[in-house]
Parts: C-alpha cells; sequence; structure tokens
C-alpha cells in the first residue's frame, strides 16, 4: 500500500464501510469516522488521497486475501465466475453505458464488473473483481483521460476478464472446478481456455448447442484415391442433435442437493458423457469427451436446464448437481457487497478510484465471511488478514 499514511486511512476506509449507515460513499463514510466534534472535510481528503490517488495495486490485494482464505479454510468446492451491475444516471462515470446486465435483467445505463469467488455451500467470498470497459470508452481518447485510464487498459470481453482473475489467482486455487452461467459457458473459446489451464469446470448452457449423443463414433472416412480428402466427421446412425434434443429422451431421477428457507431443494436430474460438435460442419473434430447435465421439474413440460462439465467420468450424478447448483452462493455475496458493504456506492468518475473502492469492500466482505465461519462469539478479536 506504500506510505503507513496511506495504510492507516485504508484501514479507516474499510472500517467505514464496515459501519451502519445506508450510505457507503466517501462523504458520508467520512462524517461518520470523524463523528459529531471532528473534521469531516479533512477526513473525506485523507480517504480521497488512499483510495483514489494513490497507485497502490489491487491485484496484490485479492492475491493476498485470496491466500488468507485458502489458509484459513481448505475445503473450498468451487470458483464461480459472474458479473454484476451498478446502475448509473449519468455519462460521465467510468465504464458507464447502456448494456445489460445479469444482475438488473435487462439494459439499463450502468457499470458492469465481473468476479471470481471461492465457494462452498455455507460461505464464499470474492476473490477478485474487475471493471468491464465497453469499447465505445476504450476507444474514446477523451473519455479516456477524464476518467484517467490506464493505457495499459484496453478492452477486453467479460469471458477474457475472467480469464484474467483466474490467472492472479494462486497456483493452489485451481485444484476447484469453475462454475458460471450460459453467458460463459456458452462461449466455446472461454471453455477451451478453461481447459488449457487444466481448470475444470462445470457450466449452464443453452440448450441450442450441439453434441454428438453417448452413442456416437463420428470419424472421417477414408480418403479416396481421387479427388479431395473429407474434412467432415460423420456417423450414418447417429447424428449431432441439439442438447434440449437430447435431453428428452434420456433418464431422469430426483436428486436433493440443499437444504434451504424452503426445505430440502431437489429436482430431477440426468448426466451423460457426450462430444460436442461445434463447427462440426466446417469439418471441426469432436470435442472430449465430457458430462451432459441436464434438469427437468416435475411441474415442466420440457427439460429447462442444461450443463457441460469436464470432471472425471467417476464423479457422481449428485456431485454433478451439487456443484452445478452451488452457483447461487455469488448472488449472495452481490447482495451482501451491496446492501452492508457499500459495493455500489462509489460516486467517484475514475478507473482507480473505482477498482481501489470495489476492492477495500471485497476485503471489508471477506472478513465479515471468514471472521464469523472461523471464529465462535466466545472467540477472542483476531486479524484474518
Amino acid at each position: 500500500m506504500g506510505r503507513t499514511e496511506t495504510r492507516r486511512n485504508l484501514e479507516r476506509y474499510t472500517h467505514g464501510l464496515l459501519l451502519e449507515g445506508e450510505r457507503k460513499s466517501m462523504a458520508p463514510i467520512a462524517a461518520r469516522l470523524a463523528g459529531k466534534d471532528g473534521n469531516a472535510e479533512a477526513m473525506r481528503q485523507k480517504l480521497q488521497q488512499a483510495v483514489v490517488i494513490c497507485p497502490w495495486k489491487e491485484e496484490v490485494l485479492y492475491e493476498r486475501l485470496t491466500r488468507v482464505a485458502l489458509r484459513h479454510k481448505r475445503r473450498w468446492d468451487a470458483l464461480v465466475i459472474d458479473d454484476t451491475g451498478f446502475p448509473k444516471k449519468g455519462s460521465h462515470s467510468v465504464g458507464v453505458h447502456r448494456q445489460y446486465s445479469g444482475t438488473l435483467g435487462r439494459i439499463e445505463n450502468c457499470q458492469v464488473a465481473v468476479s471470481v469467488h471461492l465457494a462452498t455451500e455455507k460461505m464464499s467470498v470474492c476473490a477478485g473483481m474487475r471493471l468491464y470497459l465497453p469499447e465505445t470508452w476504450a476507444s474514446d481518447p477523451k473519455r479516456r483521460v477524464k476518467a484517467q485510464i490506464p493505457e495499459s487498459v484496453e478492452f477486453e470481453e467479460k469471458w477474457k476478464i475472467a480469464l484474467r482473475l483466474l490467472d492472479n489467482l494462486p497456483a493452489e486455487a485451481h485444484e476447484r472446478p469453475v462454475l458460471a452461467d450460459a453467458a460463459y459457458g456458452n462461449n466455446s473459446q472461454f471453455r477451451e481456455a478453461l481447459t488449457e489451464r487444466g481448470l475444470s469446470y462445470v457450466m449452464t448452457v443453452k440448450g441450442e448447442l450441439v453434441v454428438w449423443p453417448p452413442e456416437a463414433t463420428p470419424k472421417r472416412r477414408r480418403p479416396p484415391k481421387v479427388g479431395r480428402p473429407p474434412t467432415r466427421f460423420r456417423d450414418t446412425k447417429h447424428s449431432p442433435v441439439s442438447i434440449k434434443e437430447l435431453s428428452e429422451r434420456l433418464k431422469f431421477r430426483t436428486v436433493s442437493w440443499r437444504s434451504g428457507s424452503r426445505g430440502m431443494q431437489k429436482s430431477r436430474f440426468a448426466a451423460v458423457r457426450i462430444r460436442t460438435a461445434h463447427r462440426h460442419v466446417e469439418g471441426h473434430p469432436p470435442g472430449a469427451e465430457e458430462w451432459l447435465l441436464c434438469e427437468w421439474p416435475k411441474n415442466k413440460e420440457s427439460p429447462t436446464k442444461f450443463y457441460l462439465s469436464t470432471l472425471a467420468a467417476k464423479t457422481s450424478l449428485h456431485r454433478l448437481v451439487y456443484l452445478a447448483k452451488l452457483r447461487w452462493r455469488v448472488e449472495r455475496d452481490y447482495q451482501e457487497l451491496k446492501e452492508e458493504i457499500g459495493l455500489d456506492h462509489y460516486e467517484g468518475r475514475t478507473w482507480s478510484g473505482f477498482q481501489h473502492h470495489t476492492a477495500m469492500c471485497v476485503l471489508a466482505h471477506a472478513f465479515v465471511a471468514l471472521r464469523g465461519a472461523l471464529f465462535s462469539p466466545k472467540s477472542s478479536p483476531a486479524h484474518v488478514c
């Protein structure tokens, strides 16, 4: 963090994020920290200097935080990738744009940040977050200068930002499978990049995705003596089908995965080993064998959810279902970060200010999550970071 004064003021800022109060932007935090008899403006300037102006690297904080989380709780079940939106009324906050936000469920004027989380059924912590910079911002020199966006920051699609966040994690974190929704799972480049990194995954995909059915054995025909050699893989008895079409002829059984406020959560699932048929008409070979997991609730006319997974072939159906459903933890993180910590309360407009604010929010949230999981109410206070 640099100077001792900067460290001290960031400590104050974290304290302010953890205090009660409806608004967790800079001025209200400063007023609470200063108290009735203090100089709120002087406090605000100190916090502004530490959070917005000082050039410390949030990536180092995330790595340090992740190592702490891994050291204090070794049984993390998964890494969850997702993104969240921050509604904005104006057009000057860095990265704000009319864009789709899964959190909001619609196209809205907002900022969007991509994040990665360590998760178990009972707790989760964010291990990294980065602002998505739309192409209109990345290619606009005037807006870049005004928002103080570093030259090294270029336009990156969300799935590439997710890969960057995963790459920044300590190596020991990569032992867990990666979970994500269809916005990432439908992207074959993202899935292939995870496999190249040695990371397994359980990804939601859409029913239109085409695969080779379990019984198919696609091969290239022997090249003829005359003419061009064949390029497409074929199985004369079993052609590629959509996941939705294949799922309707599978055998489903009831699986429960979690006890929640509405009782035991359960539904009907089926899992088979398949190969993807991405761009097979262009001669692309079948993908490596992986799991296709399908969910068909009793009250629905057809299967509703589909997942691809590169977990080992011996993985049980219950384990596949548990991990597929574990992605809900990230929604709890977003809710707590925004409602309790003030993640979406930042009012500054610069790149580093936004990145630093989100990093301090993640730190404050992780402190609460880890301390709550590690220590009983009777335990003495302890520093976890």
